[in-house]
């Protein structure tokens, strides 16, 4: 309630004006992070919904479990703030219950907005095995196949690696993800890993196509094949034929494990990319580690109708709820890369640079990396950014 109270009051000191948009301060980071226009454009397929209601978009809003509502909520401060024409449809799932109406009536108000930020939704591994994962299947349900994450250093960020630079695509809806899982026996349990010619030939051919629109040299196919060979074997032929298709850019593979130990080693080798579910969930996180923790990095998920944006590495964050101190980058940054594909560029653009030069030059940061400040002093901090740059802002 007190952060709440502060931030209105914050927001009630600054007064509406008009001025010059914000300058090019995104080069701090460089285009790939802070230029998502193409964003609609790489699939081909994926065409944001248009704005209605004298310009304005409705955006299914699930704030999920944890630091989700929290951070969702200094997401619409700093919406209102900036005078961004989008509205928030805010449809709560409930991760306790069995029954799946809640999280179907987010897929229906999904469908009928065409975009969703959301915050993750807690799956529990000692609720029946007839439940399944509310994340899971909202992925699968609208077919949201591409998870795309770009991990890269910021300069103000203390970490071990420096000039990272990673597009990460995962492959959203198989895998060991099927949720296809029995006990043929007593004490003998079977779970399926399905992996399909089409699924594996769309998520290649969306990361080369994302690979060349963005200037991008190399693909690197993650996968096990030396063990599954029919099912990851699968999923690596399926690269290697798109491949042919772009002789611009350069091919390899890499056995999972060896990723993994590759990337805390020397990151700096990979460029783009692509795997299969589980091991694109096992990457994610590890490159969330390489450039500060889950707290900076936003995620995409893509499908040919819908697209949903969170936090890259999807966690719930339940230990550090309600007590301030939670990193609003990734969440803001989230909220950006909606703006882009909903091609409110200047409102995006003027939000990520408040939100880098926060990170950057300002150093305010929380204390997953590092820092003092809280949650409402660094959105405080963005909002007077944006103030200073001469934004269009409103009184809240």
């Amino acid at each position: 309630m007190a952060a709440s109270s502060a931030l209105l009051s914050m927001s009630k000191i600054i007064k509406p004006l008009w001025g010059g948009r914000l300058g090019n301060a995104a080069k701090i980071l460089g285009p790939t992070l802070t230029s998502c226009r193409e964003k609609s454009s790489h699939t081909g397929e994926n065409i944001p919904p248009p704005a209605k209601y004298g310009g304005r978009h409705t955006v299914t809003l699930i704030p999920g479990d944890g630091i989700g509502p929290e951070l969702l909520n200094h997401v619409r401060e700093v919406f209102r703030f900036s005078c961004v024409p989008v509205d928030f449809e805010v449809v709560h799932v409930n991760s306790s219950l069995t029954t799946e109406d809640d999280i179907n009536n987010a897929i229906t108000a999904i469908r009928r907005n065409g975009v969703a930020l959301k915050g993750n939704i807690e799956t529990n591994h000692i609720m029946p095995p007839s439940v399944k994962s509310r994340n899971n299947l909202l992925r699968t349900s609208l077919d949201l196949y591409a998870n795309v994450m770009h991990c890269q250093s910021l300069p103000g960020v203390q970490t071990r690696h420096k000039d990272i630079d990673i597009m990460i695509i995962r492959e959203n809806t198989e895998g060991e993800y099927s949720s296809l899982e029995h006990e043929s026996v007593s004490g003998v349990v079977e779970s399926l890993k399905i992996i399909t010619r089409n699924n594996s030939l769309r998520i290649a051919d969306y990361a080369f196509r994302l690979a060349r629109e963005k200037g991008r040299r190399r693909v690197t196919a993650v996968h096990k094949a030396n063990i599954m060979k029919l099912g990851d074997g699968l999923f690596l032929q399926c690269c290697r034929e798109v491949a042919a298709g772009y002789p611009d850019i350069k091919f390899d593979n890499m056995i999972v494990d060896n990723t993994t130990m590759q990337l805390v080693s020397k990151p700096e080798q990979f460029d783009v990319m692509v795997m299969p579910n589980l091991y694109g969930n096992v990457v994610s996180n590890v490159c969330a580690g390489l450039v500060g923790g889950p707290g900076l990095v936003p995620g995409a998920n893509y499908g040919r109708d819908y697209a949903v944006f969170e936090t890259a590495t999807r966690n719930t964050g339940k230990s550090i709820a309600d007590r301030n101190i939670a990193n609003p980058t990734a969440m803001l940054l989230a909220s950006c890369m909606m703006l882009d594909h909903l091609k409110l560029y200047d409102h995006a653009t003027s939000i990520r640079n408040a939100v880098l030069i926060t990170m950057n030059e300002t150093r305010l940061h929380t204390a997953d990396i590092g820092g003092q400040g809280t949650t409402l002093e660094v959105v405080q901090s963005i909002m007077r950014i944006i103030q200073s740059k001469g934004q269009l802002i409103a009184e809240l």
